[in-house]
């Protein structure tokens, strides 16, 4: 099963999952974080591999990559993450998801970090 497959689907169409799946596939799986550069690198760091595409820069920058790929989407808390996932399916990416409770509930768990 794939983690898109595994992600729970919430009422708006988009796939969630939380941090404990997302670790186990960290190198296995397109991460994208969605903050602004001095966040990606503040005292929640970011997921080890994760890419940094500010949200006001997704429109841009996805319209190169791949549709079909698994794409997790990761912000602070969530918000941000859940509304460039919205995004990207409305515009033709169908396996996007959103790190439900972002790098603080990453950094809760005690998952490792790069800054």
């Amino acid at each position: 099963m794939s983690l898109y497959e595994a992600a729970m689907v919430l009422p708006d169409g988009v796939r969630e999952i939380d941090v404990a799946t997302l670790s186990a596939h960290v190198g296995k799986v397109r991460v994208v974080d969605v903050r602004e550069p001095g966040e990606y690198t503040s005292e929640l760091g970011h997921v080890t591999g994760a890419e940094l595409v500010p949200l006001n820069t997704v429109g841009q920058q996805a319209a190169g990559w791949d549709k079909a790929q698994e794409i997790v989407l990761v912000c602070r808390s969530g918000g941000r993450s859940g509304q460039a996932a919205r995004w990207m399916k409305k515009n033709g990416f169908g396996k996007v998801i959103n790190l439900r409770g972002g790098m603080i509930a990453w950094n809760d768990a005690r998952l490792p970090i790069e800054r």
